[in-house]
């Protein structure tokens, strides 16, 4: 069966990563695209490198028939899904890659967000769609909401040391190297490329990012108390990938085996000889996630990382992943594709 498929925000990079992937998924095709301000033209002109790709203008949202699509994807930026998605069917599956579906308690989207959310049942309906840690309750929902690609990373080195409680929970510091297409594709003057280029800088450091939100969020529900972790987010001039060094207290060799264990099954995870340390350049263009664990040289601490590609399973291709489940097809389908090396 072929699955018809939407993709809302088309023109940004998530946008395109979907189109990319989904181009050689052999259970979903695209049937329609919107971008609002590069309606009317074709994906070629928006994405050269989409080129070969017969695809469907791109169009606004409000010109989309729905009633011929199964699914969306919802790339649009903060704050602009929530009234588009009230506003489609309610037969239709939705998986929003933005951040206005990530936290269940209104007060607490208030508080990293600025502004209250505008559809709060929609909010309580909406499945976090990490996939690895909520297949079952992402299998039957309508909206799923696509978590951070920091949010993610940081998650894939923490879950399963929290759920076993083989590291302290009050010393747990994230520090994270982030590429540059984590902060979108509108023009910004810090991404020019002489602002940008040859250097590195730190960014929402004291507390202030907004995946922070869900960490506290998901950390402290698997703790069962509240769990606020450090974290600091680096920006550096390369294009794609997240590296994330997660510094905790805790038997080094028990939590290789905590993670080993943990992600033995997992199709896209990956948890590295110990000592062997992981790198972006080695899961870049994939859905694929590196896990490493090292030894400190103070007794009783280690130190965990974690490298993942954020456009691909940080966002879309994590969406895709959710999508499958949504649609019964098998989780795997479409993501298979190795990583782009050099």
């Amino acid at each position: 069966m072929i699955h018809r498929i939407a993709i809302l925000g088309a023109s940004g990079y998530t946008g395109a990563e979907l189109v990319r992937i989904i181009a050689t998924h052999p259970s979903m095709r695209i049937v329609a695209l919107s971008g609002d301000r590069k309606a009317g033209m074709a994906m070629a002109e928006v994405f050269p490198h989409l080129r070969h790709l017969a695809l469907p203008l791109v169009q606004k949202i409000e010109d989309i028939d729905f009633s011929g699509v199964d699914l969306a994807f919802c790339a649009l930026p903060h704050a602009t899904s929530q009234a588009v998605i009230a506003s489609l069917p309610r037969t239709l599956k939705i998986v929003d890659l933005s951040a206005d579906f990530r936290l269940r308690d209104p007060a607490e989207y208030e508080k990293w967000y600025g502004k209250p959310h505008s559809e709060p049942e929609l909010q309580r309906e909406a499945v976090y769609g990490l996939t690895e840690f909520y297949r079952d309750a992402i299998r039957g929902a309508r909206l799923v909401a696509g978590t951070g690609c920091n949010a993610a990373a940081g998650q894939f080195a923490l879950r399963p040391l929290i759920s076993a409680g083989v590291i302290d929970l009050d010393e747990i510091v994230i520090d994270l190297k982030a590429g540059v297409s984590g902060a979108g594709r509108s023009l910004k003057e810090n991404l020019l490329h002489a602002e940008l280029s040859g250097g590195t800088h730190p960014y929402s450091a004291g507390g202030t990012h907004r995946h922070l939100g869900e960490f506290d969020q998901e950390f402290s529900l698997l703790a069962k108390r509240p769990v606020r972790v450090q974290f600091t987010p680096h920006l550096l001039p390369f294009n794609r990938g997240i590296l994330a060094t997660v510094y905790v207290r805790g038997d080094p060799a028990e939590i290789y085996a905590t993670l080993t264990a943990a992600y033995a099954a997992e199709p896209f995870l990956e948890v590295l000889p110990f000592g062997a340390l992981p790198s972006t350049r080695a899961i870049a263009g994939s859905n694929f996630v590196h896990v490493g664990v090292i030894g400190d040289r103070l007794p009783g601490r280690a130190v965990v990382m974690v490298a993942l590609d954020n456009l691909n399973k940080g966002s879309s291709g994590q969406a895709i992943q959710n999508a499958n489940l949504m649609l019964g097809i098998e989780e795997t389908a479409g993501l298979m594709l190795a990583p782009v090396f050099p």
